[in-house]
């Protein structure tokens, strides 16, 4: 991302925290990917919420906020992160020890497992963590709130 957009977009985001009246700094991890801008607050608590609720609805103003003023600008598209002291590493870090536990079941027992519904976000980082993995295969299934992953074992 350019190096302006990057500076406006923290900008944002710490205006964002002024208007909250919630302390905090904003610091900019730079990924291959993508930058990320991660919130440290002692406020973590009202900024994330419950199961990252308001962590969610924060990061999709932001983001709206930030399209809209740097989209005219750019051809390429602007894709970042939003993260309150690390709660969401944390969180892909929970998502992948728990999906390679239930892919060594799946290949232990020979029977899929089936998880519990999440989001479309966490259901991704499940199945791009495990397809590395030989001998399993992912899926997901239901509709709506109910949509979730099934690790199989891989049929030939």
């Amino acid at each position: 991302m350019n190096p302006d957009h990057t500076k406006r977009i923290k900008s944002l985001v710490e205006e964002t925290l002024l208007k909250l009246k919630i302390p905090g700094e904003v610091e900019v991890l730079e990924h291959e990917e993508f930058p990320q801008f991660v919130i440290r607050s002692r406020e973590a608590g009202i900024l994330i919420g419950e199961g990252g609720q308001n962590l969610e609805a924060l990061s999709h103003i932001v983001k709206k906020i930030a399209y809209k003023i740097l989209e005219p600008e750019t051809k390429e598209g602007i894709f970042f992160s939003l993260d309150v002291n690390d709660y969401l590493a944390s969180k892909v870090e929970e998502l992948k020890t728990m999906a390679k536990m239930n892919a060594q079941k799946v290949v232990y027992f020979k029977k899929a497992v089936e998880m519990d519904p999440m989001p479309a976000n966490e259901r991704r980082i499940i199945h791009t963590f495990l397809t590395e993995h030989p001998n399993i295969t992912t899926e997901s299934v239901g509709e709506g709130e109910n949509r979730r992953v099934i690790i199989k074992p891989y049929e030939i």
